[in-house]
């Protein structure tokens, strides 16, 4: 009944054919809606989150799904918000080298658009065909090439972001150099869509790399000491790699054929210059560890593969998947690589892990049944903070997320979250407990 009603009265600001209702509010990952709607302005985005914060109507924001599974208390929003219609190049200045693009266009297709132009997103996230820019950027996910690339907040320069009562902002520019006022747009990225419905994302652009290549160091004994030691030459050399990633053997058995632990090094430059950093580290390699060297379309091969984490599918009755997303100080990375191999066999999971060296940053991926990765989350969420980093979980089924606290304690800093939510978004219309502490 209420469905029907909420439908009757959104049709005084949408089209019929922008409006259904689906069992997407059914899906086990949560953050579906009573009544979907597929905005294609700006100006109906804008319609509709106006009219849900003047009728008190929940609202959960999607693109293509892929951060489903990220956050939220809730199952069921009153509308589901889906970007997915919503896409297209807005300026694409090749000169400048820059782009604006709508929120609901995927990571690969502005990735082919900007490939024609020999240009590209500094970027790596997780499912690049399906996950949106908007997906993206409120998420501020990243891969491992964030050593060199950074993260979405160092390459977003501009956005165009809805709030709950209507109104449209604009913060950054859409040139480079722009270092006028506060930077609005970290307040914005990583906020998960809970403060506003980012509408347009402009980006800084990089050239395409001339030549690139992948290194793999594999330590078949899995010495601690071999691998830390070596990691330290790389990083205290003149290297310039944009990875320096810590795979364990589940996740290089599937991407290589070897199950051993293993470092990715990532070059991308020259060819000259590739081909002179890939001798330095043949020089650097220890005794009794692998070398591969993949080029080019090999090396690309390999981080597509490596990309494609698939997490809106719902899971089976007897498994569970969770990912969770780690920080520590970055040599300390072995040691979180080493817990999730630990717990792999003590707690009867599938595990398939990886982290930066350079940066710290890790992904792991669990699957098995509930209870065991319930366990194997809450152990490696034990083990990180004694180490003095942070646990988040990226992605877990909706009835295991009311279980487990997936964005771990409240910060210090948590008052001023809370109070800049209540300021911008009084009603808590927006993507409701999808953030720390349950914003």
């Amino acid at each position: 009944m209420k469905t029907a009603v909420l439908l009757e009265d959104l049709r005084s600001v949408l089209s019929e054919e922008q409006l259904s209702i689906e069992s997407s509010h059914n899906n086990d990952l949560g953050n579906g809606g009573l009544a979907n709607i597929y905005p294609y302005t700006e100006e109906d985005i804008a319609a509709v989150i106006k009219h849900a914060n003047e009728n008190n109507l929940s609202v959960s924001v999607t693109g293509s799904g892929t951060k489903r599974g990220f956050g939220g208390q809730n199952e069921t929003s009153d509308i589901l918000l889906s970007l997915s219609k919503y896409k297209g190049v807005v300026e694409h200045t090749v000169g400048d080298m820059t782009i604006t693009v709508k929120s609901g266009t995927t990571f690969q297709e502005l990735q082919d658009y900007l490939a024609k132009s020999n240009q590209k997103i500094p970027l790596d996230p997780f499912s690049p065909a399906e996950a949106t820019i908007g997906g993206i950027i409120a998420a501020n996910d990243s891969g491992p090439k964030r050593l060199k690339y950074g993260s979405a907040r160092d390459s977003v320069i501009g956005l165009r972001t809805i709030y709950p009562d209507g109104t449209i902002i604009r913060s950054g520019g859409k040139v480079v150099k722009n270092v006028a006022g506060y930077d609005m747009n970290k307040l914005f990225i990583g906020s998960m869509g809970t403060l506003g419905v980012i509408s347009e994302v402009t980006f800084k652009l990089r050239p395409l790399p001339k030549y690139e290549s992948l290194v793999l160091v594999s330590f078949p004994d899995g010495n601690e000491a071999s691998i830390k030691e070596f990691a330290i030459k790389v990083l205290d050399s003149i290297l310039e790699p944009v990875c320096i990633e810590l795979l364990t053997p589940s996740i290089t058995e599937r991407l290589n054929n070897q199950r051993s632990y293993t470092i990715a090094i990532s070059f991308e430059d020259v060819e000259t210059s590739v081909q002179y950093q890939e001798e330095m580290i043949k020089a650097l390699t220890p005794p009794h560890s692998m070398l591969t060297i993949l080029h080019k379309r090999e090396a690309q091969k390999f981080w597509e593969q490596f990309y494609e984490l698939r997490l809106n599918e719902q899971d089976s009755g007897e498994e569970t998947t969770a990912v969770l997303r780690i920080g520590v100080v970055n040599l300390d990375v072995m040691k979180v690589m080493k817990e999730a191999v630990t717990l792999q066999d003590l707690k009867n999971v599938a595990i398939e892990a990886h982290g930066g060296l350079g940066h710290g940053l890790c992904q792991v991926k669990i699957n098995g049944a509930k209870e065991d990765v319930v366990d194997t989350i809450n152990e490696l969420r034990k083990t990180v903070e004694s180490i003095g980093g942070y646990a988040i979980v990226r992605h877990l089924p909706f009835s295991i997320r009311k279980e487990v606290n997936v964005w771990g304690e409240k910060p210090s800093y948590f008052s001023l979250l809370e109070g800049i939510k209540t300021k911008v978004d009084p009603k808590r219309i927006l993507n409701p407990n999808r953030f720390v502490g349950g914003i």
